[in-house]
């Protein structure tokens, strides 16, 4: 039986908010949902977080809680007619002082004063994740006067972006520091921050977790790489230190570096996350046709299945599981890509690592350890007895087709792992320390649960020799099934 080692991230909305087409995604494989702060009260997102739950525990499932802050909001404000068309080269005029509801054909009113201040003659705007773009011509006080380079439909509250980035909005605004304590109530696993430019941004962001009753650890970081000046050196990498996850957000990075040079920014991403060790997850567009369309484009299809060649940890969903008609389905066709993806026959590299900062810590030399020797033997399953999950997540840095078992009696440690590539959390609770006694417990476990079929079968096991302790992993043991199965 084949086991999906990409994750899929599922978008909740209106279109999940029915518990039966709910329990349908859960079904289909969702590993983790995104609850999108830029829609929706803190009080409907409670009620989506506790249906998730109590569906995955129906399962035995572990479904990981993702909130996703809004993040500066740069955005124009509203038409009289609700939607205008600009023709190219005409005048166009974006006013901070404009009333929110007196757009036209020439004018409309912007939600950020700051864009006044932050952009200059010559500097190109897009609205509408790059439909419409504008020239500035000129600034005069709170007024940009612009020409229209791309015109098109435009209509109420579309995006803002600067071509090239450089805007000043601040990565964390007044609701989203209230949203972090609605994410630390609702018990979230992972936080995202929404276009942070430098890793200050992600450091407020866990001190503000602390500040609202968060213990560390507890609720992961995701950063949204979303601004063109994020993605420089040495900025990226600081940010990706910083962070516990990336998120490769395709739709405004897109907008602001340019669709020709995204795919290149992607890859490098995606393995400059692995080789610092963090997650990654690929988002944005990547099966939008499924939110009209029971089946992806072919086009679509390939995307995903280079996500998954590339070693991103997760693909994510965003309105075809949120408001589209077919969410269950956009579920399944992901699962099945994925699962057909990871069948290439793509060389495992052991050596991967070596240009990188060597071990500093004897768990991760014991991760590293045991991922060369799974590799090189045809090891069956891994077996990693785990405290906070940070064995399995640098055992999952290194490419293998070998399932990693996270074995643990923690929670927040099962949803936290279910982000990892190719990791598995189980409850599992064991008071002793002896060895053969836990040595059998794990491949009594893996026989009940079919992981393992044969006295032939080798599992690799990881534990410490003190129960209960963090970063304690110290011991790799190889073990053959048929050597310690019950009598």
């Amino acid at each position: 039986m084949s086991i999906r080692r990409t994750k899929i991230v599922a978008t909740l909305g209106p279109a999940t908010d029915d518990p039966v087409m709910l329990e349908k995604i859960i079904k289909a494989g969702v590993d983790v949902v995104r609850l999108n702060f830029s829609h929706g009260d803190a009080e409907t997102h409670k009620k989506r977080a506790e249906l998730v739950r109590t569906i995955a525990a129906k399962y035995l499932r572990h479904v990981a809680i993702l909130v996703d802050l809004q993040g500066p909001k740069i955005r124009i404000a509203r038409f009289r007619d609700k939607k205008i068309f600009l023709e190219r080269g005409a005048p166009f005029v974006l006013d901070i002082n404009l009333p929110s509801e007196a757009g036209d054909e020439t004018q409309v009113g912007i939600s950020y004063p700051q864009l006044a201040s932050d952009v200059e003659p010559g500097d190109v705007l897009m609205l509408d994740d790059g439909r419409v773009e504008l020239d500035v011509d000129r600034v005069e006080g709170g007024r940009l006067f612009c020409t229209v380079r791309v015109g098109g439909e435009l209509s109420n509250n579309k995006g803002i972006n600067l071509q090239g980035g450089g805007l000043s909005a601040a990565a964390l605004t007044e609701k989203d520091k209230a949203d972090i304590q609605t994410a630390v109530q609702i018990d979230a696993d992972y936080v995202a921050v929404s276009f942070p430019r430098t890793a200050a941004d992600i450091e407020e962001a866990r001190q503000l977790l602390r500040e609202a009753g968060a213990i560390d650890g507890n609720i992961g970081i995701v950063a949204k790489i979303e601004r063109a000046e994020a993605i420089e050196m040495p900025v990226i990498e600081e940010i990706i230190k910083a962070s516990d996850v990336i998120m490769v957000a395709r739709g405004d990075l897109g907008v602001e570096i340019g669709d020709a040079r995204l795919p290149g920014v992607q890859k490098d991403l995606i393995t400059r996350s692995r080789a610092l060790n963090r997650v990654v997850i690929t988002a944005t567009q990547m099966m939008e046709s499924m939110i009209k369309s029971p089946l992806p484009t072919r086009a679509e299809v390939c995307d995903v299945a280079n996500a998954v060649f590339d070693g991103t940890d997760a693909v994510m969903l965003s309105a075809e599981t949120a408001s589209g008609d077919y969410p269950d389905k956009a579920v399944e066709a992901m699962d099945r890509v994925c699962l057909e993806a990871e069948q290439y026959p793509l060389m495992v590299n052991n050596e991967e690592r070596k240009e990188y900062a060597p071990f500093h810590r004897i768990d991760e030399a014991i991760a590293m350890a045991t991922m060369y020797a799974a590799n090189h033997l045809n090891v069956k399953a891994i077996a990693s007895l785990t405290e906070t999950g940070s064995t399995t997540l640098w055992m999952s840095r290194t490419s293998s087709n070998i399932p990693i078992f996270a074995l643990t009696p923690h929670r927040k440690t099962c949803t936290r792992v279910t982000l990892f590539r190719g990791v598995y959390p189980f409850k599992f609770f064991m008071d002793t320390i002896d060895h053969a006694e836990l040595n059998q417990a794990v491949i009594d476990d893996f026989l009940r649960r079919g992981l393992v079929d044969s006295d032939d079968d080798l599992v690799i096991l990881t534990k410490g020799d003190l129960s209960g302790v963090r970063g304690g992993t110290n011991a790799m043991k190889i073990v053959r099934v048929g050597d310690v199965r019950s009598r």
